[in-house]
């Protein structure tokens, strides 16, 4: 990491919705350049803290996921790598996390808009309190860094790419170094979505949703193809759940997205009878902090997969 350089910042004022190569960048910068995003959350600010759950049906999504950028890397030509080191974050302290009809792994069982107000210690992040039912270790992260494509016109910034984006990988964390095949030039680098804490599949649709200033190093890798992202971390990537183990509940049968809605459902169940959580409650605690994990996909015909949900958020 360049501990000396100049961080040039990347105001959220600079924001777009969708990737275009065709979009004029807000900033052209060297390789090795520190930068940091002003990221806006995932709602272009409607929630507020005074929002209450019938703010939720009039959100538009016209607005959703902006991304601040893009940034020109020079030098930066496809067939090329762009290399993002992922330095610290700056959280705002505040966060949202919602049930938005229609969206999520189980639309069709949760029907009815919820919404939930965060929070947190900006600068301790400890755990933030979900209500009156469990607190949640944070970790934040960047849930969309990407660049352009190379195809032509307006692509919906909602399901991710070959060249990144909308990717929601909670382990792109402080730390985390991800690297992106550049397909046009100067690679056209976004970020925004920032999140203070998502469980593996954001089975739910939204994750604590919180603006937040991102500092991130951008590093060429020239002549490289690449045929999908990679990350590498800098250790353990679940040291903020793990130290009171897991409850974990299975879907078993020969459709993966069915076992993963299995799985999820049952947890609901267990959360609902064991810990008194009204359904909605329990539905959007498992999108800010369980794990849905593939366990097993090769006796066929029946695949399992489990979600694991950690027991610290009620110690």
């Amino acid at each position: 990491m360049c501990q000396n350089c100049l961080v040039k910042t990347i105001h959220s004022v600079h924001n777009h919705f969708g990737w275009d190569r065709s979009i004029e960048p807000v900033m052209r910068v060297a390789p090795g350049q520190m930068l940091e995003f002003q990221c806006l959350d995932s709602s272009n600010g409607y929630f507020t803290p005074q929002s209450v759950v019938g703010d939720v049906a009039t959100m538009s999504f016209d607005q959703i996921n902006p991304v601040t950028g893009p940034i020109y890397v020079e030098g930066a030509e496809p067939g090329d790598i762009l290399k993002i080191t992922i330095d610290s974050f700056k959280p705002s302290g505040f966060g949202w996390t919602a049930n938005i009809p229609g969206f999520g792994l189980l639309a069709d069982q949760f029907k009815d808009p919820a919404l939930a107000l965060w929070h947190y210690d900006k600068a301790s992040l400890a755990p933030a309190a979900f209500g009156q039912f469990a607190k949640v270790p944070l970790k934040p992260f960047a849930g969309t860094i990407g660049l352009a494509p190379a195809e032509a016109g307006l692509h919906s910034v909602v399901p991710p790419r070959r060249v990144g984006g909308n990717l929601d990988i909670r382990d792109l964390a402080a730390g985390t170094t991800l690297y992106l095949p550049v397909e046009v030039a100067g690679a056209l680098l976004s970020i925004g979505d920032t999140h203070a804490a998502q469980g593996d599949g954001e089975v739910g649709g939204t994750a604590i949703e919180s603006a937040m200033d991102v500092v991130v190093q951008v590093d060429l890798i020239k002549d490289t193809p690449l045929a999908m992202p990679r990350f590498s971390t800098p250790g353990p990537v679940t040291r903020h759940l793990d130290s009171a183990g897991y409850e974990a509940f299975t879907g078993i049968g020969p459709d993966l997205m069915e076992a993963a809605r299995q799985a999820v459902s049952n947890t609901i169940d267990w959360l609902c009878r064991e810990h008194k959580m009204p359904a909605e409650q329990a539905y959007m605690l498992c999108s800010v902090c369980g794990d849905l994990r593939i366990s097993e996909i090769v006796d066929l015909p029946n695949w399992v997969v489990s979600f694991y949900f950690p027991k610290v958020v009620f110690a």
